[in-house]
């Protein structure tokens, strides 16, 4: 039994030694839309207004409140607020660039097709400016051989004048022995 090569393939990275490597795997089609759903509420006015009128009302309520009614106070230098934003901030990143990359291929993909449909649309072109000269060529060796309007109108003329003058000297002809 025949074992199959080993040897690398040359378009394919060369991966390191001793490490397993593994494929890429998609992200699941739902988990990808929340991050773009996610990514797109976050890049918003509504959001960053939302942000800012709560981290106001956090500020204020910790300032101003009486001490006893403060869960964040600012003798600790709102460490609560500090972690719930680094929180966000944590999940924000990986989701936002989640988003990112189904967006770079999505347009990679819309490229390619771009690409493909003006390659199309060149060879359509090429081929009718191919056409179009051979018609000219065409038309350029037989104009010798083509008639126009003109030319058959004065030809049949010159015909009917000549069958014109052969009828009246064959009437002219017919007359004298009729007499």
């Amino acid at each position: 039994m025949a074992r199959a090569s080993r040897t690398p393939s040359l378009d394919a990275p060369r991966g390191r030694s001793g490490m397993l490597q593994r494929a890429p795997q998609p992200s699941s089609d739902r988990f990808g839309r929340f991050s773009e759903a996610f990514a797109r509420a976050m890049g918003t006015s509504g959001f960053l207004i939302g942000m800012t009128i709560f981290v106001a009302v956090w500020l204020s309520w910790n300032i101003f409140m009486p001490p006893q009614l403060q869960f964040d106070p600012a003798a600790t230098n709102f460490t609560l607020l500090t972690l719930i934003l680094s929180l966000q901030a944590s999940y924000a990143a990986p989701l936002i660039l989640l988003a990112q990359n189904r967006q770079d291929d999505r347009d990679r993909v819309q490229i390619e097709q771009d690409r493909q449909r003006a390659e199309r649309n060149l060879a359509d072109t090429e081929y009718l400016a191919r056409e179009v000269v051979a018609l000219r060529m065409a038309v350029t060796d037989f104009a010798d051989d083509v008639i126009t309007r003109d030319v058959l109108r004065t030809e049949l003329r010159a015909i009917v004048e000549h069958l014109d003058a052969r009828w009246a000297q064959e009437d002219a002809a017919v007359e004298p022995e009729a007499r």
